[in-house]
């Protein structure tokens, strides 16, 4: 059992792992990617790495949802993961809805503005 000053330097670890790479991949993908695309793959990732989950209903901790669903799936069957599934369902839902509205309003491309032809006064 983990005492709380590991615990929450085990989950400060996990998390700073987690924003890093998902830093990395909206840096990398960046490059190559239009930003509508980047914004849904970043956001997804932030979802599935981040989103937290209790790994028995009895548990006190937390812990990162993807992990407790791939370990309970593995070990119990879908009927037991369904606890840790649920929340990332819905965060991955929300990030689909953010990504879509920053693809609507910031994200969008511009109309290139077409110059009209000055006209010149001879004096």
């Amino acid at each position: 059992m983990l005492s709380e000053s590991s615990y929450l330097t085990a989950i400060y670890v996990y998390c700073g792992s987690a924003i890093m790479v998902v830093l990395c991949l909206a840096w990398w993908l960046g490059r190559r990617w239009p930003n509508g695309w980047v914004a849904l793959l970043v956001l997804l990732a932030a979802a599935l790495l981040l989103t937290p989950a209790y790994p028995s209903p009895e548990a006190e901790t937390m812990a990162p949802a993807a992990v407790v669903a791939a370990f309970q799936l593995a070990t119990e069957g879908p009927d037991s993961a369904r606890h840790a599934i649920k929340p990332l369902a819905y965060s991955c839902g929300l990030a689909v809805v953010l990504a879509a509205l920053l693809r609507l309003t910031v994200l969008r491309q511009r109309k290139p503005t077409v110059a009209s032809p000055t006209v010149e006064e001879d004096d």
